[in-house]
């Protein structure tokens, strides 16, 4: 019989440690995402948030190691840095940390879109302003900048006169 979320409130800190441990040595987590799982599964907020605390001072939590996990994840998925930088702020990590670890991760992002336009399009380049803006579309869609997408479509427009 699972117990029920309300035994879990009067948990003592150890019980509550133990589960945040359990939870990170599946996989990094953010501070943000580790308090929300723990609350969820009943623990006390104050308790969260005083262990969070401790796991982040021995150094087992770490919003930047995560950030640096995951961009390096997400790279090597062919997504670009506008995507990777959105999910990392729904995930509640801090502005500094991201730039930290999308300058990081010495991804050549053009190269990557470029890569990811070839395996989509099989390198046909855009043959009118609708192809265009759809192949665009797509290159947003994987998280690319502008400036990335426009390097990559109109270069190959200007090697096709």
């Amino acid at each position: 019989m699972k117990p029920r979320p309300e035994d879990d409130r009067a948990a003592p800190p150890e019980a509550v440690r133990l589960k945040a441990m359990d939870l990170l040595a599946r996989r990094e987590h953010t501070r943000q995402e580790l308090r929300r799982k723990l609350e969820r599964k009943g623990c006390d907020g104050t308790l969260v948030e005083e262990v969070l605390t401790r796991l982040a001072a021995e150094g087992l939590l770490s919003d930047g190691r995560f950030a640096e996990s995951y961009v390096n994840a997400r790279v090597a998925r062919g997504e670009g840095p506008a995507r990777i930088r959105a999910a990392l702020r729904e995930k509640g990590v801090d502005e500094a940390l991201i730039a930290e670890a999308l300058e990081g991760a010495e991804a050549d992002w053009r190269a990557l879109a470029e890569a990811a336009w070839r395996k989509r399009f099989a390198g046909k380049p855009p043959q009118d302003h609708k192809e265009r803006a759809r192949q665009a579309r797509f290159l947003q869609q994987r998280g690319f900048t502008m400036e990335q997408i426009g390097a990559l479509l109109f270069r190959e427009e200007e090697t096709q006169e």
